[in-house]
């Protein structure tokens, strides 16, 4: 990966200006699940964003999980319209590395995302993850209904008591309603698949969430 050191978010102002649309392919089958990596999406599934730092590690967490459809490494929550990787690492996007993550509520609900996705990363940290240091590595999770928002609201309720007993600050997460989300080049999406032996930066805090607590049907 590449170790950008931004600490600071950029301005929209500041943002570099992107493009109009792509200037990669990007694959139509998952490398793991041969399942679409883009929609539209059969009936019945939902989609949700996290990020958790380097979006490798954070991909194969949710890849792994039964109910899963498919999922995408792409860049969130910045101002520059298709970035690049490079663009993306300057910190002058504004994004974080996110993963899309497609799934099927019959089969996984959104609190099991949320407890892989509480778990498996530090979300206390700002703009970093691990050794990562940048930005583009911060912590997020973007809802796309209201029941998502509530689930996700009540676990970070939950979850922030927890990590304060564990000697942890406060949870620095940004979350918000979904943005547009941009696809990464094609050797990011499901990259730890293709390179086993890759980097993968990702270590969470050893804490348990106490997901059930944050229970909702919405």
């Amino acid at each position: 990966m590449l170790f950008g050191r931004t600490r600071e978010l950029v301005t929209p102002e500041q943002a570099l200006p992107g493009r109009a649309g792509r200037t990669f392919a990007v694959p139509t089958t998952h490398a793991v699940l041969g399942t679409p990596l883009e929609g539209p999406w059969p009936d019945g599934l939902e989609v949700a964003y996290f990020a958790m730092g380097c979006f490798w590690g954070a991909e194969r967490l949710f890849w792994q999980l039964p109910g899963v459809y498919s999922t995408a490494v792409g860049y969130a929550g910045g101002t520059t319209a298709n970035p690049t990787y490079e663009e993306t690492c300057s910190g002058r996007t504004g994004h974080t590395e996110a993963v899309q993550v497609v799934y099927d509520p019959a089969l996984v609900t959104y609190e099991s995302l949320l407890k892989t996705f509480w778990e498996g990363h530090n979300p206390t940290q700002g703009f970093r993850q691990g050794n990562d240091v940048g930005t583009q590595y911060r912590s997020a999770a973007y809802w796309t209904s209201q029941g998502q928002r509530a689930a996700l609201e009540a676990s970070q309720l939950a979850f922030a008591p927890v990590l304060a007993r564990s000697g942890f600050g406060a949870i620095t997460t940004e979350t918000g309603p979904a943005p547009t989300f941009y696809y990464a080049e094609a050797y990011h999406q499901q990259y730890l698949h293709k390179v086993p032996n890759g980097y993968c930066g990702l270590g969470g805090t050893g804490v348990s969430c106490p997901i059930g607590v944050a229970r909702t049907d919405g």
